[in-house]
């Protein structure tokens, strides 16, 4: 049986930390609540300190939804949220040419690195369902 895990438990826990500005949300496929809790502090805290008891409930939610293939989401992640305006996300996927320009440009001056926060989940289920090249 293959295993049928696109995103972790663990490395949501770990996001969470940072899941007053929406990270965590993001992650799991939640923009829109991802973008609520980054301009209220996580709904001012209380949201935030909720979502450490949804978490598992999120994980489940995005493992129906989304592709599992050869592009890793945890690895993604990581490289989006710790080095996304040099487009080491996007090199991984195999976007040369926009990784280049996200990398000349900082991320398309942030704001292309604010759209892939929006649509790296839906980036990378494509991918992986071989619906992009």
């Amino acid at each position: 049986m293959q295993d049928r895990s696109t995103h972790s438990v663990f490395l949501g826990y770990i996001i969470w930390i940072f899941g007053f500005i929406g990270a965590h949300r993001f992650y799991y496929g939640k923009p829109i609540s991802g973008t609520l809790y980054f301009f209220t502090l996580g709904f001012f805290f209380i949201g935030w300190i909720i979502d450490l008891f949804l978490i598992p409930s999120m994980h489940e939610e995005a493992n129906t939804r989304f592709a599992v293939g050869e592009c890793d989401y945890s690895v993604t992640w990581l490289l989006l949220t710790f080095t996304g305006i040099f487009g080491l996300h996007r090199l991984y996927m195999g976007k040369w040419v926009t990784a280049i320009v996200f990398f000349l440009t900082g991320g398309l001056f942030l704001v292309g690195l604010l759209y892939d926060f929006w649509t790296m989940n839906r980036q990378v289920d494509e991918l992986n369902r071989g619906i992009i090249g």
